[in-house]
């Protein structure tokens, strides 16, 4: 399986933590040659180290906000300057701010959600195509979650950003449908990350109240399905794909284990 990405492009976006960073480390380890993207460089370093050490050839780093189009842009200038193509790019960067209901929303969380999880994925797509669609047999996955599929109280903003992830990677499928680029999503459930350290504006003793009594799924599993999807066959294309930890069988529906 690993075999396919050896050698290969790889551009991960948000890949300073969490999913990307995991994702960096996973393709590293499978050969690829990494180009990673995100605000915390010196974050970014310190996992292209990492990615090293598993086994990628090169692991390039540049500060990538994707909620500005002057970065974005700059970012695939500065790709341009590696590679005239793509293998895989990874959408990631995003997250959720606060679990405030519509009525006590502050603007600024509702912004931040949408320039990062919608919009930074139209610009990031938008500016990488062309070293895609040169290259039958490449891939886009973007990061999505459940968020997507389902609403939940507190969640109005968030949930909207993730289903408008879900509808890009849509209509990315039908546009580029013929080119043999393909596109598809990876929608996680409950998953313990620095996720809800954001979301919680640092309050770490609230955020580990989310994963009490309940096995989450990890970063690396979410890496380890990102590497599956991009490792098929050209020909087979992963449309979407959700993925839950056995303990939560739907959002509302969470097994959580007393303390002991």
């Amino acid at each position: 399986m690993s075999s396919r990405l050896k050698d290969k492009w790889v551009l991960i976006t948000g890949a300073s933590s969490g999913f990307g960073a995991a994702a960096a480390r996973t393709f590293g380890g499978a050969g690829a040659r990494l180009l990673l993207g995100a605000r915390r460089v010196d974050r970014l370093k310190a996992v292209a180290e990492e990615a090293q050490q598993m086994g990628s050839p090169v692991a390039h780093v540049h500060a990538l906000d994707v909620s500005n189009t002057r970065s974005v842009e700059e970012f695939l200038q500065w790709t341009r300057g590696h590679t005239d193509r793509l293998d895989v790019l990874i959408n990631n960067a995003g997250g959720a701010l606060g679990i405030d209901s519509v009525a006590t929303g502050k603007d600024e969380d509702w912004e931040t959600m949408m320039q990062t999880n919608v919009l930074g994925v139209l610009r990031v797509t938008r500016s990488a195509l062309p070293l895609l669609t040169s290259n039958p047999g490449s891939v886009i996955l973007n990061v999505g979650s459940i968020a997507g599929h389902v609403a939940y109280e507190g969640g109005a903003a968030y949930c909207a950003a993730k289903a408008g992830e879900l509808q890009i990677t849509r209509a990315l499928r039908l546009e580029l449908n013929g080119t043999g680029v393909r596109v598809g999503t990876l929608d996680p459930g409950l998953a313990e990350t620095e996720f809800s350290v954001v979301r919680f504006k640092g309050d770490r003793a609230r955020a580990a109240k989310v994963y009490e009594g309940v096995e989450p799924l990890t970063a690396d599993d979410i890496a380890e399905a990102l590497l599956w999807m991009a490792s098929r066959p050209a020909h087979v294309n992963i449309d979407e794909m959700i993925i839950k930890c056995t303990d939560q069988a739907a959002i509302h529906k969470v097994n959580r284990r007393p303390k002991a």
